[in-house]
C-alpha cells in the first residue's frame, strides 16, 4: 500500500508539473505548501535505480571517496581566490546566465573529440530527461571548462578524475559505457552537444557547475547556490568569488585528449587488473626450446620419408580387395 501510495505522489506531482509548468521539484513543494498529502521520494527506486544508466556502486573502491553517487556530479575544491577580485555585490537574485562557448580557433580534431565527449556527458547522465535536461547537463560541462578549478577541456572535464577511478561523472567509472547505446539518444544527445559548442546557451543554469538527481543528497549540497531544478536534477553554483560570472575567465585553447576514460595510475591503493600483455614475435625470431615442453621439442620438424616396407598390411580382407573397381 505504500509503495502505491508514494508512487501515485509523484505520478499527482509530474500531473501538476505538466498543468503549471513547473518542474518536478517545484510541483512537489507546490503541493507541501497547499496541504495536499504528497509522501516523500522514495530512496533509490524507479528512476534513479532503473532507468537512468544506473552502473553499479560495487565498481568503486571503498577508499574512493570522492567518487559521486548516481546522477550526481563530483565536487573539487576550488583555487585560492585571487587577491585583486572585486568585493562581491550581493544580487537581485537572478540567474546570469553563461557566455556562448567558442571553438572557432581550434583544430577540427579539437572540435570533433569535444562534440564527442561532450555528448557522452549528455547522453549516459541526461538520456532520460526533457530537451531542457540534456541542454542544462551540456552547459554545466561547458561552464567547468572555463572554470579554473577544472580541466580546460571538454574531454578533460567529462572523464575528469577517472585514472583515479574517482570519477566527475559516475558514468565514465561505473561501467554504464560498456552497454549498447540507443541510436536515437545518441543522436538526440548529439544535436544538443553541436549546439552548446556553436555558442547556443541554456540560461536557466546560469553558472552552474554542479548538479545532482532529487534522490540523492551530496555532502556538497547545502554549500553551493541552486541556480534551478530541470527534470529530475537540481543545478547549483558556488558560493563568493567562484560563482560569479568574473571567475570563468579560463580559455579554452583545445588541445583536447582522446575521449574516453584515462589510463589508470599506478596506486597500489586502487584495485587494478593488468591487460593481458601479448609479446610480439618477429618473423625470423625462434622461440627458445627452453620454453617448450620436451614432449613438443620436435614440433615442426619435416616428417621422415615414407618407406614402402614399413607399411602395415592391408586389413582389407581378400573378397574385398576388388571391392570398388568397374564392373565388367
Amino acid at each position: 500500500m505504500g509503495e502505491r501510495l508514494i508512487r501515485f505522489g509523484w505520478g499527482w506531482a509530474a500531473a501538476l508539473a505538466l498543468a503549471l509548468g513547473l518542474s518536478g521539484a517545484r510541483a512537489f513543494d507546490m503541493a507541501r505548501r497547499t496541504g495536499i498529502a504528497v509522501l516523500a521520494a522514495p530512496e533509490a527506486q524507479g528512476f534513479e535505480a532503473q532507468d537512468h544508466f544506473p552502473g553499479a556502486a560495487s565498481f568503486y573502491a571503498a577508499s574512493d571517496e570522492a567518487a559521486p553517487a548516481h546522477g550526481t556530479t563530483g565536487t573539487v575544491a576550488p583555487p585560492p581566490e585571487p587577491a585583486a577580485a572585486a568585493p562581491i555585490e550581493l544580487g537581485t537574485g537572478t540567474v546570469t546566465p553563461a557566455l556562448p562557448f567558442r571553438t572557432a580557433r581550434v583544430s577540427a580534431l579539437d572540435r570533433g573529440r569535444a562534440l564527442e565527449c561532450l555528448t557522452a556527458a549528455i547522453y549516459y547522465e541526461a538520456a532520460s530527461e526533457s530537451d531542457d535536461g540534456e541542454r542544462a547537463v551540456a552547459q554545466v560541462v561547458l561552464n567547468r571548462v572555463r572554470h579554473p578549478a577544472f580541466p580546460a577541456t571538454v574531454c578533460g572535464v567529462v572523464y575528469q578524475g577517472s585514472e583515479k577511478q574517482s570519477c566527475q561523472f559516475s558514468f565514465a567509472c561505473d561501467g554504464s559505457m560498456a552497454r549498447a547505446r540507443s541510436r536515437a539518444g545518441w543522436a538526440r544527445a548529439l544535436r544538443f552537444a553541436a549546439e552548446a559548442l556553436a555558442g547556443q546557451v541554456f540560461g536557466p543554469v546560469g553558472l552552474a557547475t554542479h548538479y545532482h538527481t532529487y534522490a540523492v543528497t551530496p555532502s556538497w549540497n547545502r554549500a553551493l547556490v541552486m541556480t534551478d531544478a530541470v527534470g529530475a536534477h537540481f543545478f547549483h553554483r558556488w558560493k563568493g568569488y567562484w560563482g560569479t560570472a568574473a571567475a570563468f575567465h579560463q580559455v579554452y585553447t583545445g588541445h583536447e585528449p582522446e575521449p574516453g576514460p584515462h589510463a589508470r595510475l599506478d596506486d597500489p591503493a586502487l584495485p587494478v587488473t593488468p591487460l593481458p600483455v601479448v609479446a610480439a614475435v618477429l618473423p625470423t625470431a625462434a622461440a627458445p626450446t627452453a620454453t617448450v615442453q620436451p614432449a613438443h621439442v620436435e614440433s615442426g620438424a619435416a616428417l621422415a620419408p615414407v618407406v614402402a616396407s614399413t607399411l602395415p598390411d592391408s586389413p582389407v580382407l581378400d573378397r574385398w580387395k576388388d571391392s570398388g573397381k568397374p564392373l565388367r
